[in-house]
């Protein structure tokens, strides 16, 4: 039975630079990474694949770096794990022990079980796998009238992609009363109906699916809650996707009540020399401090680059306390992105707050080739003036932007030193110095603040 120093077990984001960072860190340690399948995909990028990427081949993603930096890779699936013994079986008769080993595992789409006609031929899932997906552009060809149940960031960037091909009709279910509403307030997500109409997705809000029809095993049509049927060569179920953690809760692995594998803040289980990182393990907001769930390839790479460091020692402390869900998208060509709490999330938590908001172009002056309007706004404590949250609506510099707000968030700013936060601006790529926007909006946030 060969032996390994490190187990990776999973090859996505956080596997991979879990990997990296512990070989980097430690050269002289063996690292065997296991992994199902040959090939990997970007997670994010999976919905382009649908159009504007010419093949799925433009959205690969492997370990060569990890090999690079001296690690081994095998593809196998592991089967069985004694904790005890430190060992591990895989499904092709391997056998190996380890001295540390790691859960990278990631996330599976959730099944809507409960939805009569999930099981049907057509009804498909956004699944984080290359044979999957390769398998299911053949039959996205064919299809003309497809429904995407789910208004989420995935099943809106699924929608928007699909729709792009004029031969398709494409509807996209979300229950809430908009799309991406767990993501944005109920005003910036407003703007993202808007921008999936125009870009020619049918949205309907505020509607469930009751059942999914179909004859000789193939689906036919998706009937609503009120009563109205809509036609349907194939749907997708996006409703979210959950920790892949069965081998973890087989092997003995305390698991969390949202079903991630419960981890410290430097990633440890229970369980002396086992690991969890990304979306396989759990999470605490940075806001509200409750367990949380947040499946981002940013938070899990966050994460993995603090394994990675601390695997043998604690060499990197940790000096975030919690996970921000720091989200963009673009859609219809303009970009959604949010930091940290936004009002819903506020409120539930019963966190007090007040908003700044600011409207602007970005580029001076608006009259340039490609300026696009602007919002931001952002969630602020009236206690102390620090930023708890933000959204932003424009072109690409949001997606950036946003970046600022999170680390704005981390590092308990104030609106206060906002006022003074010096930057660096041009008319093609930002906004004027004179009205920077998220200047703006921590000035209006102080007026707020004041009344």
């Amino acid at each position: 039975m060969k032996s390994y120093d490190v187990i990776i077990i999973g090859a996505g984001p956080s596997g991979i630079v879990t990997g990296i960072t512990a070989r980097k860190q430690n050269p002289e340690k063996s690292i065997l990474m296991i992994r199902e399948e040959e090939k990997g995909l970007v997670p994010c990028g999976i919905p382009y694949i649908f159009h504007d990427l010419d093949d799925i081949s433009q959205n690969l993603m492997g370990p060569a770096p990890f090999v690079n930096a001296g690690g081994e890779v095998l593809v196998d699936k592991v089967t069985d794990i004694d904790i005890r013994g430190k060992t591990l079986q895989t499904e092709s008769g391997n056998g190996f022990s380890y001295g540390k080993l790691v859960f990278a595992t990631g996330s599976i789409p959730t099944i809507p079980t409960f939805i009569r006609g999930y099981d049907l031929e057509n009804v498909e899932y956004i699944a984080k796998s290359f044979n999957y997906i390769n398998g299911l552009m053949d039959r996205i060809r064919p299809a003309v009238d497809i429904v995407v149940i789910g208004g989420g960031f995935i099943g809106a960037e699924v929608a928007e992609q699909l729709a792009k091909h004029r031969d398709k009709n494409v509807t996209l279910v979300e229950r809430e009363n908009h799309c991406l509403y767990r993501a944005f307030s109920a005003d910036f997500a407003a703007l993202a109906d808007e921008h999936l109409r125009n870009a020619g997705v049918n949205v309907l809000t505020g509607c469930t699916v009751k059942e999914l029809q179909g004859s000789s095993g193939k689906v036919e049509s998706v009937i609503l809650e009120d009563g109205r049927s809509i036609k349907a060569d194939l749907v997708f179920s996006a409703i979210g996707y959950k920790p892949r953690t069965g081998l973890a809760a087989r092997a003995g692995l305390q698991l969390t009540s949202n079903g991630t594998i419960r981890v410290d803040r430097y990633l440890r289980t229970e369980e002396k020399d086992v690991y969890a990182v990304g979306d396989c393990s759990q999470t605490s907001g940075f806001i509200t401090g409750r367990t949380d769930n947040i499946m981002l390839a940013s938070t899990a790479t966050a994460e993995a680059r603090i394994l990675g460091y601390n695997l043998f020692s604690i060499s990197l402390l940790r000096t975030f306390s919690g996970t921000l869900s720091v989200f963009s998208t673009e859609l219809d060509g303009f970009v959604f992105a949010s930091a940290g709490a936004i009002e819903q999330t506020a409120e539930e938590a019963n966190v007090d707050y007040v908003i700044g908001r600011f409207e602007d172009v970005d580029r001076h002056p608006g009259t340039l080739p490609g300026a696009k309007k602007i919002i931001i706004k952002i969630i602020v404590s009236p206690e102390n003036g620090e930023i708890i949250g933000g959204e932003i609506y424009g072109g690409k510099s949001a997606g950036e932007l946003i970046n600022v707000i999170s680390l704005a968030i981390q590092k308990y700013v104030t609106v206060y030193e906002m006022i003074s936060f010096q930057t660096g601006t041009h008319p093609l790529l930002t906004t004027a110095p004179t009205k920077y926007a998220l200047v703006k909006a921590c000035e209006n946030a102080i007026v707020n603040i004041g009344k």
